[in-house]
């Protein structure tokens, strides 16, 4: 289940028409509606984002994200009358996805980041790629507001976090068709400043030319709607660092590009279990820092945690009946690298910087290694610094869960090493593998300062009280906005001219002196736009005294027939006018027809009683289960001597019993 934000571009420029016949904006609201029929029947939220401004900015939020129906109709009400705001709107649909993390506390700030505790969110923004504006001035780059932000946005120095992604679908489309040829592979990207903010998140942009170029993307991104989280992965220079401890560094006076697969954003595939549905974990990754528990605060995190691999080949280890996690990464150049290795018996650890409680330790909180098919790569998430805490369990089982004080001594000293945070899931881990309960005191705690406690309970608060006030506007939505009035001069209105009462007699006149006054546009004034569709003819067959006398005679079958109730059709007679005179906007809304609709699984005659089954049924469920009765003489009911029971089986004529 993918939550998805479409950010509709609207400004005045998506009117132009292209080479389709269409406009720019309509092209924008097919594309969305293809998108939403690819990935039908799968449970997934959507959520309708313009470039328009507050509080307008938001057409289709929480409330609204499950009812397809609404969302597809708010979108086919949009126009194209405002600026390319991009910035505003993107941190809009980033506030709009965030301001439920904390009251779930998926993110766990100081607790690590677990892979499992997920909420897979997609942003897929459709513009034109044209200059970015706003009402006072025109940029060339882009740049997101950061004023008024949601309660808790400082512990996380991005808008975003690492399971949300920005794609861009910037429509190139020319007005007259092209003889160009086809370009074969894949689609580039744009050159647009929204292309780096989509490369940043994870996503990507794309430069859409023709109309089957456009669903090739839409393709794409349905494959790409995956549960998953974003992980910088960043390779680890031993030269440098040998550099920095005050070794020279070994050149060979070549100065060579570095290659895209030593650093680069690629997303891990968490997949749900089969059983339960939701992703399952044991392991976290560990923060950048060790949480202190005197510290008033939290230092802020990045959003995508920063993975270091070293590039030297060790066995990997693993245990029976330990817990390990394992994720899939997104084919990548690093993933070539390694499966162009052809060893899946070799892995590279992974390590985050400073993660410690001593500054400078690199310890290894997992590796990289190939599948045993060498077709992916896969990220194995293990308890911090693996290579000292497996051996020492696997001697553990070895002296038979009997360990000694020489076992219990190294056992403290790997406790020291640990951020606070990996207590509970060692807990559960030792637990799995039958180890004493005792061997993990509970002086080791989460890890968490008192103040950092009560600010978290604080922000909960904070937080409920901002999704209110962000989802107020969403109440008053109104579809027909009417068109907006604004005035073109400063001149008196006709109401405060000193000759008001002298034109106002002499409106019943010959001449009309209205037509000799510039009238004033006042501010803020809006016509009203006609409601589309005609008005329902009446139904007259309905009642007969609404039926002139000319037309009894045509009239008459369509009488006959609604009283009858003689019509054949599917489609009720008096049903008709309206069926025909329905809005285009509504015709596609099945949900609320399905919801009309009796049961598919109802039984086919109710009134009939059930059968009655004399032997039993074991497939049979007993729905209603009535009074148990032991004795006929110990109950006074009224009932009971209508239909009395059967006392014994030799009162019946059966067997006597034995004595």
């Amino acid at each position: 289940m993918q939550t998805v934000v479409f950010v509709i571009d609207n400004s005045a420029s998506m009117n132009q028409t292209c080479y389709l016949g269409k406009s720019l904006l309509d092209v924008a609201k097919g594309a969305v509606e293809t998108f939403i029929k690819q990935r039908a029947n799968r449970g997934d939220k959507y959520m309708l984002v313009t470039f328009d401004e507050a509080p307008n900015g938001i057409r289709a939020g929480w409330r609204e994200c499950q009812n397809h129906g609404m969302v597809l109709n708010r979108l086919k009400n949009l126009t194209a009358d405002g600026l390319t705001t991009l910035g505003y709107s993107l941190r809009l649909s980033f506030d709009l996805l965030g301001v439920n993390r904390h009251l779930t506390n998926i993110d766990t700030y100081g607790m690590g980041r677990s892979p499992f505790y997920l909420d897979p969110s997609m942003i897929i923004a459709i513009t034109d790629g044209a200059k970015l504006s706003s009402s006072s001035a025109v940029y060339d780059e882009l740049h997101l507001p950061m004023t008024n932000p949601l309660p808790g946005s400082e512990l996380t120095k991005e808008p975003f976090r690492w399971d949300q992604r920005l794609f861009s679908l910037v429509l190139r489309l020319p007005a007259n068709p092209t003889q160009e040829p086809e370009q074969l592979g894949s689609v580039p990207s744009d050159s647009s400043p929204i292309s780096l903010m989509c490369e940043v998140t994870g996503g990507r942009s794309y430069c859409i030319k023709t109309q089957k170029t456009l669903m090739q993307c839409l393709d794409s991104l349905v494959q790409k709607s995956q549960s998953g989280v974003v992980i910088h992965f960043e390779r680890f220079d031993t030269d440098t660092a040998d550099k920095r401890n005050g070794k020279p560094e070994a050149t060979n006076g070549i100065n060579n590009e570095t290659p895209s697969w030593h650093s680069l954003h690629r997303m891990i595939y968490v997949r749900p279990s089969p059983k339960s549905g939701l992703p399952v974990g044991h392991w976290p990754l560990p923060e950048a820092y060790c949480p202190d528990q005197k510290a008033p605060t939290l230092p802020p995190r990045t959003a995508h945690p920063i993975l270091r691999f070293i590039c030297q080949n060790v066995e990997p280890i693993l245990l029976t009946n330990f817990p390990y996690d394992k994720y899939e990464l997104e084919p990548s150049p690093l993933t070539q690298v390694l499966l162009e290795k052809k060893n899946p018996n070799t892995c590279w650890k992974v390590f985050v910087d400073n993660s410690g409680k001593q500054s400078g330790v690199r310890h290894p909180c997992g590796y990289l290694k190939c599948s045993s098919n060498l077709q992916a790569v896969n990220l194995f998430v293990m308890p911090y610094n693996y290579p000292v805490i497996l051996p020492l369990i696997d001697q553990l089982i070895k002296q038979k869960m009997k360990p000694s004080n020489d076992w219990r001594r190294q056992f403290d000293d790997y406790l020291k090493m640990v951020p606070p945070y990996y207590m509970n899931s060692l807990r559960k881990a030792l637990k799995q593998v039958a180890a004493p309960n005792n061997l993990i005191s509970d002086s080791y705690g989460p890890g968490l300062s008192y103040p950092v406690t009560v600010y978290f309970k604080k922000l909960k608060e904070q937080t409920k009280v901002a999704a209110d006030r962000f989802f107020a506007p969403l109440a008053n939505d109104v579809s027909n906005r009417g068109v907006s009035i604004t005035p073109r001069s400063g001149a008196l209105s006709v109401t405060q001219q000193p000759n008001f009462h002298r034109l106002l007699a002499s409106v019943s006149g010959e001449g009309t002196p209205f037509a000799q006054v510039e009238l004033m546009q006042f501010p803020e004034f809006r016509i009203s736009q006609k409601p589309s569709g005609h008005r329902p003819h009446p139904r007259k067959f309905h009642n007969p005294f609404d039926i002139p006398r000319n037309q009894l005679l045509t009239q008459l079958r369509e009488m006959r027939v609604n009283f009858n109730h003689v019509n054949k059709m599917r489609v009720r007679l008096q049903d008709r006018v309206e069926i025909h005179n329905q809005p285009m906007s509504q015709m596609g809304n099945y949900q609320d027809y399905i919801k009309g609709l009796p049961a598919p699984l109802r039984e086919a005659n109710p009134d009939t009683p059930k059968r009655l089954h004399t032997f039993g049924n074991p497939f049979k469920l007993a729905k209603e289960k009535g009074m148990m009765i032991d004795e006929t003489e110990d109950y006074d009911g009224p009932s009971a001597s209508a239909s009395p029971k059967r006392k014994s089986g030799q009162e019946q004529g059966g067997p006597p019993h034995k004595r």
